[in-house]
């Protein structure tokens, strides 16, 4: 594979603009709208200290990405780079996967929060019928093309944004009318330290905030990413994190704090409380659109790093498959959806968002130091280059957040990551049979392990 920016076969069809507005779709529709309630029954009423905490941490591992997308702007994300620091195939590889189910957990849990709260205002249907529907949805659009998911992506994060803004205002209003009571978005969960509260909530508010990673893997349909991509991520980050602070103090604010820990639906709980009269089939809708939003990105995102493993080497090659006229990974796709509609079907909405946290955060610390060896490798192209204190800091985060996940979350992670593991055997032996597959990079024998 080239080492220049403009290397690959896919389309680059995603400009600046619609990058920035892929990465703040995906952030935005990545739990904000679900998992606010989940915050507070950690943290208290202070919803907004976890979130701070959350971006703060978040922003040091998107400094890593940044620098090294920017360097080596390919599909294939957090195992590519592993695999250039280490040289060990299969450390890559697990590494790789582990952000593939990520993604795929992510979207099912997004998927089973569609038919919680949001959608019983319209209609009662169960759960797991309405998010096998909602996947089946999300696999034409992604067949269908790059630069058509993107568009949508772009039309949903407008109506996400929008629906963000109606909860500031309805805060804004309420507090000026005398309707909101401030001292509630001050206080922490009782007998627990600030610092206690604040980091258990950061680990959930977390999940909301890691929506930076699945852009990774369409740098090689980005145009000009070298560029592109660190501006983009970094102002994505910033919008999203002002919203959530904005968002979550005014909720906190309008709706006791119970409430909102009760509630699959916590931002609805707003509009039904506030002083605007908004109807809640209007803000329903809303929140409907943005979770199916961020799972359309995260099946994005886990279909083109297969495909880029499968450039590598180090999947079986039908995971390179590409539809002729679409050039849409159409095996990836399939086998994505297929496991995301096991996962719905299995698991519930916490269980999941548990599972897509501690996946990245294992991999964000791997990354993290990637991006030290990886300052021994130069390349021809200027890139972004963060201080090296940022990945170091960004390592000590991951640690951080690993203590607050319960051990049961684990288990579920080690079967997805060991389905990993029997791909790469299968890949194995197709390779001992058939010899080395002739592409660049890819591997040319098993790995010792």
């Amino acid at each position: 594979m080239p080492e220049g920016p403009e290397g690959g076969r896919l389309n680059r069809a995603i400009t600046p603009g619609l990058l920035r507005f892929f990465i703040v779709g995906d952030i935005l529709g990545g739990g904000i709208y679900a998992l606010v309630g989940e915050v507070a029954g950690e943290t208290g009423g202070a919803i907004w200290a976890a979130f701070l905490l959350a971006l703060v941490m978040a922003a040091f591992t998107a400094g890593s990405y940044a620098e090294l997308v920017s360097k080596y702007p390919h599909a294939g994300g957090a195992g590519l780079y592993v695999h250039r620091a280490f040289k060990r195939p299969f450390l890559s590889f697990l590494v790789a996967f582990a952000v593939v189910v990520s993604g795929i957990t992510s979207a099912s849990a997004l998927a089973r929060a569609f038919g919680g709260d949001y959608l019983s205002t319209f209609v009662d249907i169960p759960v797991v019928l309405t998010a096998l529907l909602l996947l089946a949805l999300i696999a034409a659009v992604n067949l269908r093309g790059i630069a058509e998911s993107v568009r949508i992506n772009v039309g949903f994060t407008i109506v996400e944004l929008s629906g963000l803004i109606l909860i500031v205002i309805i805060a804004a209003v309420a507090l000026g009318q005398g309707d909101a009571e401030p001292s509630r978005a001050f206080e922490f969960k009782d007998n627990t330290s600030i610092f206690a509260a604040a980091l258990a909530g950061a680990a959930l508010a977390f999940y909301a905030l890691i929506g930076f990673e699945d852009s990774v893997n369409v740098a090689e349909e980005t145009k000009d990413p070298h560029r592109s991509y660190p501006k983009a991520l970094f102002g994505g980050l910033a919008i999203a994190g002002v919203l959530y602070l904005l968002v979550t103090i005014g909720a906190s604010m309008v709706v006791p704090t119970g409430d909102l820990t009760d509630s699959d639906g916590p931002l609805l709980e707003v509009v039904k409380q506030g002083p605007l009269g908004i109807p809640e089939k209007l803000f329903s809708a809303i929140g409907l659109l943005a979770l199916s939003n961020g799972a359309l990105i995260n099946m994005i995102m886990a279909s083109r790093l297969l495909y880029g493993m499968a450039e590598e080497g180090v999947m079986p090659a039908p995971f390179g498959r590409v539809l002729p006229e679409r050039r849409t990974p159409w095996f990836a796709i399939a086998f994505t959806t297929a496991l995301a509609a096991l996962l719905v079907a299995t698991g519930d909405l916490a269980s999941l968002a548990d599972t897509t946290v501690a996946l990245l955060v294992v991999v964000f610390a791997i990354v993290n130091i990637s991006v030290l060896v990886l300052r021994r490798e130069p390349v021809e192209h200027e890139h972004f280059v963060v201080p090296s204190a940022v990945p170091v800091i960004g390592v000590a985060i991951s640690l951080a957040l690993l203590t607050q996940i319960e051990s049961e979350t684990y288990v579920r992670a080690a079967l997805l990551v060991a389905l990993g593991a029997a791909l790469w055997v299968v890949n194995w032996l197709i390779i001992r049979r058939q010899g080395p597959p002739a592409r660049e990079g890819a591997p040319t024998a098993p790995p010792s392990t």
